[in-house]
């Protein structure tokens, strides 16, 4: 092989390739056009080749040197700042998207807490008028312990938080996923578990009511409730959005329908895992720690719930 000729003809490509990696260190792979991103993937695989042949070739350990940094930096923009990219656009959708969804599908959101404020009054009225519609609702052990020993059962998690933890997440999880998945149902099934948690929900808090302990069940309930019932009307929501899809797809085919508001579905529930897993991690650690006085924990559940109203209601506003 003529080196000096090999030379000549290959170093207009790793010029251009030079040229292209400073513009992208510079100002982002998003600066380049469409057809400068196909050349640069191109002109990086040619670089490459030649790399390999200036090894085999002996053509001198500077080129070669010089060839290695030009691939290496190749590789950096192309592969890791594709991930990079990646991140980036995960941050962007927390940061903004998220918001934006939650805002667009808010409807679907308010008809499932509806639904559960609904099973929430009325198991409130029964357990006023019927004493016995509690033990429906309710376990017979946690009435007793209520009624009889007029105590609450939250101090059972301290001394097994990992445990308690974990599985208070997976619980909500597996109701948040139901809640989601009963879409298919045409929602039947997410209306049957926002009512159903409405009601047991409303009958404990009528039993503590009863017996004087509103105040601290209430104390328990506010720092975790507070991410953790939003995060089950996200679910209902997601559930509902599906639901339209199979119901009343409007001007879309159904299958088409499923794809349009299931990407919605599937970004609210980007929303509900983390919210469930800071509100396990809340509920598993925090809300029962007789260390923590109550109004600190009245506080920290207005605070986390003003936080999450604030980021929901956030709008990026347009450049320019």
């Amino acid at each position: 092989m003529n080196i000096q000729r090999w030379i000549a003809r290959r170093e207009p490509d790793w010029k251009r390739l030079d040229a292209l990696l400073k513009q992208v260190e510079k100002k982002g792979l998003k600066s380049l056009q469409a057809g400068e991103i196909k050349e640069l993937a191109s002109l990086y695989r040619s670089v490459s080749a030649d790399l390999a042949r200036g090894r085999t070739q002996q053509v001198g350990d500077t080129l070669v040197q010089d060839l290695q940094i030009l691939t290496s930096r190749g590789y950096n923009q192309i592969y890791q700042g594709s991930r990079r990219q990646e991140w980036q656009g995960v941050v962007e959708f927390y940061r903004w998207g998220l918001p934006a969804v939650v805002q667009q599908t808010w409807g679907y959101i308010a008809a499932a807490t509806a639904l559960f404020l609904l099973g929430c009054l009325v198991a409130w009225w029964y357990a006023w008028q019927d004493p016995a519609f509690l033990s429906l609702i309710v376990p017979e052990h946690l009435i007793r312990m209520v009624r009889d020993e007029g105590k609450l059962w939250m101090g059972r998690i301290v001394g097994i938080e990992p445990l308690a933890s974990s599985d208070i997440t997976i619980n909500n999880l597996r109701v948040s996923f139901g809640a989601v998945a009963g879409g298919i149902t045409a929602g039947v099934y997410t209306a049957f578990l926002l009512v159903f948690n409405g009601l047991l929900i409303g009958a404990v808090a009528t039993l503590v009511g009863q017996n004087n302990l509103a105040y601290p069940f209430w104390a328990f309930v506010f720092p975790h409730g507070s991410l953790e019932l939003p995060a089950i009307f996200f679910a209902g929501g997601a559930g509902f959005l599906i639901a339209r899809a199979i119901l009343f797809p409007g001007q879309y085919r159904r299958l088409d329908a499923l794809l349009v508001y299931g990407s919605l579905a599937v970004q609210l529930v980007f929303a509900i895992v983390p919210m469930l897993m800071i509100a396990g991690t809340i509920e598993g650690f925090f809300s029962p720690s007789p260390l923590v006085p109550e109004p600190v924990k009245y506080l920290v559940g207005i605070v986390l719930f003003t936080l999450l109203v604030r980021y929901c209601s956030r709008k990026k506003v347009a450049n320019g």
